[in-house]
């Protein structure tokens, strides 16, 4: 307390019982969807394009980048960015339920890349990055078959698995020599069924990955994930800063004729966002609906009647990189980006 020594009139300010409300930030997207790699059900944050497509880019189809046949993860996070979005949330699904995911990569037979020679994944307990190489040491001559040597790495560890044959009689045979000897990885011979000249694997070096559920086969479960394991769009919960959900995904549910699942789905975003209280769901409708159905099938159909959301229609055409075709994707993803207030 001031002491006043003297008679007369004293200012004295003091500080209010409330404090001024903090600014936060309003443009921060969650995205959960599919794409071809990165980690399964690990919440990501991401900052621009580049960095998500070096963390959800397939490793071993680097052209391709983190775009995925039939699925609008990769579209709907680049429209976020190119309309304005700076900072996003993406959790990648597609492992399967249940326990986590292996990784894995296939060794592609030397003859045809579309024919898979040999399989290697990681064993329980490896962390890191595994990256197998298989090299040819000696070719096929009239006096022995071809020798071949596989080169494992993993962190700091590093194994090398030299004298390697193809003959699944000899003790050196490829699968039985690296199962017995490797800690972090097991082959599976996936090519037994192949041609004889197509089961000699290509050179190179692989990255294992946990490989994608192809679309058709994502169950919707995935999608909704849970909470307490922080899987799907329950490991969303623990973010505090996200202020937009997305899922653009869930339309491949919707191409596949389960519309059913969709309004299901997107009613469990909604109330997660409606339990937050912090948060906008943003909707996509289904492509099959004429823009004169939309209002019908939110009301009536799906039900949808929430502060906390907002749907949006129609689809957007854009060009697919894959093929070099138009496509429609859903408008959820651009859509956030242009929520993304201007910085000045």
């Amino acid at each position: 307390m001031p002491t006043y020594l003297t008679p007369g009139v004293y200012v004295e300010e003091v500080p209010s019982a409330s404090k001024p409300i903090e600014g936060v930030g309003t443009s921060i997207a969650a995205f959960v969807g599919l794409a071809p790699g990165g980690p399964v059900n690990v919440p990501m944050r991401i900052s621009n394009w580049t960095q998500f497509a070096r963390i959800y880019g397939d490793p071993n189809e680097p052209d391709n980048g983190p775009f995925m046949p039939g699925a609008y993860l990769a579209h709907a996070i680049y429209g976020f960015f190119q309309n304005g979005g700076g900072l996003c949330w993406v959790v990648r699904i597609g492992g399967g339920d249940g326990a986590a995911p292996a990784k894995m990569a296939a060794l592609p037979s030397a003859s045809d890349d579309s024919a898979e020679a040999y399989r290697a994944i990681a064993r329980g307990g490896v962390d890191d990055d595994v990256t197998v190489e298989f090299q040819e040491e000696k070719p096929s001559t009239d006096e022995g078959d071809a020798t071949y040597k596989l080169v494992v790495t993993s962190g700091d560890q590093r194994e090398e698995h030299e004298g390697l044959t193809l003959n699944k009689k000899a003790k050196s045979y490829v699968v039985t020599k690296v199962n017995a000897a490797s800690k972090l990885i097991k082959l599976e011979d996936t090519g037994a069924s192949l041609p004889e000249g197509l089961t000699a694997p290509r050179t190179g070096k692989y990255q294992l990955t946990v490989p994608s559920v192809p679309v058709g086969e994502v169950k919707p479960s995935e999608f909704e994930g849970d909470v307490a394991k922080r899987e799907g769009m329950g490991g969303l919960a623990a973010v505090d800063e996200i202020t937009m959900v997305c899922m653009p995904d869930l339309m491949t549910l919707a191409t596949n004729g389960s519309d059913v699942h969709v309004s299901d789905l997107q009613g469990k975003m909604i109330a997660q966002c409606e339990n937050m209280g912090d948060r906008m769901a943003i909707l996509d409708a289904p492509r099959s609906l004429l823009p004169q159905d939309i209002l019908e099938w939110r009301m009536n159909t799906a039900g949808y009647d929430s502060k906390f959301a907002t749907l949006y229609c129609p689809w957007l055409e854009v060009m697919e990189p894959l093929t070099n075709q138009p496509i429609m994707i859903p408008p959820s993803g651009h859509v956030a980006g242009v929520w993304t207030p201007v910085r000045r």
